[in-house]
């Protein structure tokens, strides 16, 4: 089994986080402290409690805990995305795309939650 670096699920929450922090450079500096946090905590924390549940795949109940942590964050982004939109700091198509990836991400991260056996979890 590879690094989680090569998990395609890595890869497109890690896009993701990093879209969304380029995107989120234009939002008003009144919401740095709000919207434009919370949105890039949560986009990043999706990857990063991937990255713990990889880790902890030794043990399952562990290691499907930490992806449910990433599916909560992922949803969470989902949230703040709409937020973003209905605040006009996203185009629509901006916002089509987003919605897109993170539902990708949560489809793959509730596949290794149903299938932990093919992420080396004994």
């Amino acid at each position: 089994m590879g690094d989680f670096s090569d998990l395609l699920v890595y890869k497109k929450s890690f896009e993701l986080a990093m879209t969304i922090f380029e995107l989120s450079k234009s939002f008003p500096k009144d919401e740095m402290y709000s919207l434009t946090d919370q949105i890039r905590r949560s986009s990043r924390s999706t990857n990063i409690c991937l990255v713990e549940a990889y880790r902890k795949r030794r043990y399952k109940a562990h290691f499907i805990s930490k992806l449910s942590d990433s599916d909560m964050e992922n949803s969470e982004t989902k949230g703040w995305l709409k937020f973003a939109f209905e605040c006009k700091y996203l185009s629509e198509d901006q916002y089509e795309k987003l919605t897109t990836q993170s539902d990708e991400v949560g489809k793959l991260l509730n596949h290794m939650m149903s299938n932990p056996e093919k992420y080396g979890v004994a």
